[in-house]
């Protein structure tokens, strides 16, 4: 995926197809429906930098370095699946 203008709908099957774990800042991703329903229906595997933490090249590096062992161990897992990462939490969102 070349552009960021790229609609979720687009990039986020394509990278799914390559076997990534998506790791996003979107810190809140859970109020988008169409971002959630396209993990879904391409059982991507995701991680969201969230919260108000996620602001910020070094707060997100933080967010990131702090949950890596997590985020790590979240490759081997089946899609599809969107866990919201902070400094101090790593959750699955609801799906549904």
């Amino acid at each position: 995926v070349g552009d960021t203008a790229t609609k979720d709908p687009v990039w986020i099957p394509e990278v799914t197809e390559r076997g990534w774990l998506i790791v996003t800042r979107d810190r809140n991703i859970a109020a988008n429906r169409a971002e959630v329903a396209a993990v879904g229906a391409s059982g991507a595997r995701m991680v969201a930098l969230s919260g108000r933490e996620a602001i910020g090249t070094w707060n997100q590096l933080e967010v990131l370095m702090r949950q890596w062992r997590g985020i790590e161990a979240l490759h081997a897992e089946v899609g599809p699946f969107i866990y919201l990462a902070t400094r101090t939490t790593l959750r699955p969102l609801d799906l549904s």
